[in-house]
C-alpha cells in the first residue's frame, strides 16, 4: 500500500502526526518533573496529578462542569428527542424551518451565542450564573439531540411502528415497544457526545460564569494565566484519558457505527 501510493501514504503520516503530536507533548509534561512547562521533561513524576486532584478551585469547577454537563445533556434530549420524532416521522408545513432552528446552534459562533445568551439571561433577566449556565448549555447541545437521535430514526423501517399500529397497539406502546428501541442507540450517542461537548466547552461557559460559578475548563484557562507548571497539563490528560474511555464505551455498547452510517 505505501508503494503504490507514497504520497497518500506520507500525508497520512503527517496528518497523524499533526493531530496526535499535541497531544502527546500535552501527556509527556504531565508526566515531567520538572518546575516548569518544558520539553523533552526532566524526568517522570505523578506530584503534578496529586496537585491537580487538590486544586480546590479544579474541584469545584469539576463538580459545576458534571452537574452543568449533566442537567444539560438531559434537557437537550428531553427537547430534542420529540423534535427528532416530529421531523423524521411527521409531514407538516414548515418541518424543514424547524428543523433548522434546532440544529442554528451549531452554527452560530459559540462567541456569538454565549454573547447574546449573556445580554438576555444575565443583564436583561437577571438570570443567576448557573441557571444561565444551564440554559446555554442545553440550547448548545440541542443539535446533537436532535440530529443524532433523528439520524437513528431515519435508518430504521416506518413499517415497523405503522404495523404495532396494525396489529392494535396504541400510540404510547408502540413507542415504547417500537420506537424507543430503534433510537436507544442514537439517544445514548447523544448522549455522550452532548456530554463531553458541555464539559470541555469554554467559550460559553467563560461568558456566562458568575462568582464561585465556574466549569473546570474556565479554571484550567485561568490557571495557566498566572501559572507555568505542568498542573493544567496533569489535569489535561485526566480529562483525556476519561474522553477516550467514554468513547470506547460507547462504541463497545452501542457502536457509533450505527448512528453515523447514514
Amino acid at each position: 500500500m505505501i508503494r503504490r501510493r507514497p504520497v497518500l501514504s506520507l500525508l497520512s503520516a503527517l496528518a497523524m502526526v499533526l493531530l496526535l503530536g499535541p497531544i502527546l507533548l500535552v501527556v509527556a509534561i504531565g508526566f515531567s518533573s520538572g518546575d516548569t512547562v518544558e520539553f523533552p521533561p526532566p524526568g517522570f513524576s505523578l506530584r503534578w496529578f496529586d496537585q491537580a486532584l487538590s486544586n480546590a478551585s479544579f474541584q469545584q469547577g469539576l463538580l459545576t462542569s458534571l452537574l452543568v454537563a449533566a442537567a444539560a445533556t438531559l434537557f437537550a434530549l428531553v427537547l430534542g428527542i420529540p423534535v427528532a420524532l416530529a421531523v423524521q416521522r411527521r409531514t407538516f408545513r414548515g418541518h424543514k424551518a424547524v428543523e433548522t432552528l434546532f440544529l442554528s446552534p451549531a452554527i452560530v459562533p459559540e462567541l456569538v451565542l454565549g454573547f447574546a445568551l449573556f445580554q438576555q439571561l444575565m443583564v436583561t433577566m437577571r438570570i443567576t450564573a448557573l441557571g444561565a449556565l444551564l440554559i446555554g448549555h442545553t440550547v448548545l447541545l440541542l443539535p446533537y439531540a436532535v440530529r443524532v437521535t433523528g439520524a437513528s430514526l431515519a435508518l430504521s423501517d416506518p413499517a415497523l411502528e405503522e404495523a404495532a399500529r396494525g396489529l392494535g397497539a396504541g400510540p404510547l406502546r408502540a413507542f415504547f415497544a417500537i420506537t424507543l428501541p430503534v433510537m436507544t442507540p442514537g439517544i445514548v450517542s447523544a448522549a455522550v457526545l452532548s456530554f463531553l461537548t458541555s464539559f470541555n466547552n469554554v467559550p460559553l461557559s467563560l461568558l456566562l460564569k458568575g462568582p464561585g460559578i465556574s466549569t473546570l475548563p474556565v479554571e484550567m484557562l485561568n490557571y495557566v494565566q498566572f501559572s507555568y507548571d505542568p498542573t493544567v497539563a496533569a489535569v489535561s490528560t485526566l480529562l483525556l484519558a476519561a474522553t477516550v474511555g467514554a468513547a470506547l464505551l460507547t462504541e463497545r455498547l452501542v457502536g457509533f457505527n450505527k448512528v453515523f452510517s447514514r
